[in-house]
C-alpha cells in the first residue's frame, strides 16, 4: 500500500466526501480511522495501520499520569471514529471533525504514504504560503536523518 497523490474532493451537504479512485485501488479494507490530525487537517487511516499506530506507538509509549501524553491521546484517540467506504466511494465526516478541520465544500485530500489527510482547501492553501525557508529546513533535517541511517557522514 502506498498511498499517494493530491485530489480535490467536493463536501456534500451530508457531510461526505468521495475519496479518489486512486486511493481506494490501494485500499485493502473499507473499514477506515478519521480522527483530529496535526496542522488542522483530519488522519484517515486504514483499519490494519490505525491498529499498529494505537497498539505499537502510542500505546506503548503513552502515560496516562502525564498532562502531555494525556493531551496527545484526547485529540488523537479520543474523537478517532470507525467509517465505512460506501459503494460510492464517499465517507462520512462527523461534524466535530468537519468543524476542527474547518471543512467548507471545497477540500484537499492527501495521500500520505500509509495514511490520508484530509484539508480544507484554503487551509491547505494557507499552510504552504510563504513557508519555502521552513520546507528547506525540513528538507534538510530528513536529509540528514537519512545519511545518518545509511552511515554516510557530512
Amino acid at each position: 500500500m502506498l498511498l499517494t497523490g493530491e485530489f480535490k474532493v467536493i463536501l456534500d451537504e451530508k457531510g461526505r466526501i468521495s475519496l479518489p479512485s486512486s486511493l481506494r485501488k490501494d485500499l485493502t479494507e473499507t473499514t477506515l480511522h478519521l480522527t483530529k490530525g496535526e496542522d488542522n487537517c483530519l488522519w484517515l487511516y486504514p483499519s490494519g495501520k490505525w491498529e499498529e499506530l494505537v497498539s505499537s506507538t502510542i500505546k506503548d509509549v503513552t502515560d496516562p499520569f502525564s498532562k502531555l501524553d494525556r493531551r496527545v491521546l484526547r485529540k488523537i484517540i479520543g474523537p478517532a471514529q470507525e467509517v465505512e467506504i460506501d459503494k460510492a466511494g464517499r465517507i462520512p465526516i462527523a461534524q466535530s471533525l468537519r468543524e476542527f478541520a474547518g471543512l467548507s465544500r471545497e477540500c484537499v485530500v492527501l495521500g500520505q504514504i500509509d495514511y490520508i489527510e484530509i484539508w480544507d482547501e484554503k487551509r491547505y492553501g494557507e499552510y504552504f504560503d510563504g513557508k519555502d525557508e521552513e520546507f528547506e529546513a525540513a528538507s534538510e533535517v530528513l536529509s540528514n536523518r537519512i545519511k545518518h541511517k545509511r552511515g554516510i557522514s557530512g
